[in-house]
């Protein structure tokens, strides 16, 4: 089993938001799949389906982003799986928007919903797909442009890549994180 986790903050006040960028992966990839992420355990918002013949458990953590490892923990368990088990997507401000950047494993690199996971966890080897967020503005609280929304261009472009995001994650969940990293790791 694959979980794939995407990372954002629970409430209406925080959608659509730039630190939501993993929610509205993950509703995109459950769209494309069939799959409804309704039931709620694990202090999360789950769905259960299958991609590429593998079975999947689709996740948004309902706790808020900082605390995101106390949802995964609980999976983690309950399944027996392992670190390398999870597809992790969240929003990264060091990338433009909507450029993607997938990993194997690797540091939280200052994200702190990533940070949680590693401690909760016990590991930073688990997958990952960093979508941008675009840099933040010179000026700004780091806090409120991670909680701001997206310009309308800004949206249009994220719409164009959410399906490399899904064809990223499905290239993982069949276990071939290598031709995602090929396909998906350039600037388009």
């Amino acid at each position: 089993m694959k979980v794939i986790a995407g990372l954002g903050n629970p409430g209406k006040k925080y959608e659509n938001t730039r630190h939501n960028i993993g929610f509205a992966a993950i509703d995109y990839i459950a769209e494309k799949e069939g799959i409804s992420i309704t039931t709620g355990k694990h202090k999360a918002l789950v769905g259960t389906g299958y991609m590429e013949g593998e079975k999947v458990l689709l996740v948004k953590p309902q706790t808020f982003m900082n605390l995101s490892g106390e949802s995964l923990r609980p999976i983690m368990d309950f399944y027996k799986l392992e670190p390398e088990d999870f597809l992790i997507i969240f929003d990264d401000i060091h990338l433009d928007v909507g450029r993607l950047r997938i990993r194997r494993k690797g540091s939280a690199g200052g994200h702190n919903g990533i940070k949680s996971i590693v401690s909760h966890l016990g590991s930073m080897d688990f997958p990952r797909i960093k979508i941008g967020v675009g840099e933040k503005p010179k000026g700004y609280d780091l806090a409120d442009y991670v909680l701001g929304h997206f310009t309308k261009g800004e949206q249009e472009i994220l719409a164009e890549r959410f399906d490399d995001v899904y064809d990223a994650a499905k290239l993982i969940a069949a276990g071939d994180i290598t031709e995602a990293m090929n396909r998906h790791n350039k600037k388009k």
